[in-house]
């Protein structure tokens, strides 16, 4: 018998939340990038970075949670048996 506890699922309403927060931001700055009076190439770079920044802002997201999965995890030497 394992002790080992179940991974924590989130509820549909947060990852529903999540996802139309991040909807919202994406659109809110590409509306705002796309407004903006400055020449094509300023807003070209502007979106760019905002690519890169959400981009790099899930790749850390990722990292920090293999991080805590791998330290979570207790070795069991008998596991695969």
């Amino acid at each position: 018998m394992s002790d080992t506890a179940g991974k924590q699922q989130n509820t549909a309403a947060f990852y529903g939340q999540a996802v139309a927060s991040f909807v919202v931001a994406m659109a809110a700055t590409a509306i705002g990038i796309f407004k903006l009076e400055a020449d094509v190439w300023v807003r070209a770079f502007l979106g760019i970075a905002v690519l890169y920044l959400v981009t790099s802002a899930f790749t850390l997201a990722k990292v920090i949670r293999d991080r805590q999965e791998a330290e979570n995890r207790a070795y069991h030497p008998f596991e695969k048996l």
